[in-house]
């Protein structure tokens, strides 16, 4: 199996939509049916403000004309609402944004028939692999362990709790990676 990454931005994110839209339906459809956290019309227009801000990044996947997985991500501009919903309290410092300092990992996500097979760390890695920011930043829902664990794994640091300041929001750990490290 050999997988083709493919780079968008911004500009390309209208063309790519359907596409995010159709593998988020696959790869969460029990979650959709049980969380209304997890609905399409809540993801899509989350991928619609990801999607418009400056700095947005998507990678996708392609084995031949299929879709494995994707991740996007963009740059949190100055007094960003991510860090609003922190539960642990922190250095100020440790939330200050630029605008130039941190890219948020928003979504990283395999379709089935490639899970196990090191996609989802090829897929981040080629996300992550261009930014000039000096760290990035994820969520992780704590219902999630093995998904904790593996970023660990790949060098990110839970720095806290976090939920989210959006309806039917789950707990989450906030985690941080050091870029410059990468």
């Amino acid at each position: 199996m050999t997988v083709d990454f493919r780079h968008y931005t911004t500009d390309q994110a209208a063309a790519v939509r359907e596409t995010l839209l159709e593998v988020y339906a696959e790869v969460y459809a029990d979650d959709i049916a049980n969380d209304p956290f997890a609905g399409v019309e809540r993801f899509a227009g989350g991928l619609d403000n990801w999607s418009a801000r400056p700095g947005w990044s998507c990678v996708i996947g392609y084995d031949d004309d299929q879709p494995v997985g994707y991740a996007y991500g963009a740059v949190l501009p100055p007094n960003a609402r991510w860090w609003g919903g922190l539960l642990t309290e922190v250095d100020e410092d440790l939330v200050r944004e630029t605008g130039a300092r941190t890219y948020a990992l928003s979504e990283l996500m395999v379709r089935i028939p490639w899970r196990k097979t090191g996609i989802s760390r090829q897929l981040h890695d080629a996300l992550l692999a261009e930014r000039t920011e000096e760290r990035a930043t994820l969520l992780v829902r704590q219902s999630h362990p093995k998904v904790h664990a593996l970023y660990e794994s790949w060098g990110w640091k839970t720095i806290g709790d976090l939920r989210p300041r959006i309806e039917h929001a789950p707990l989450m750990h906030a985690m941080l990676l050091d870029l410059s490290q990468s």
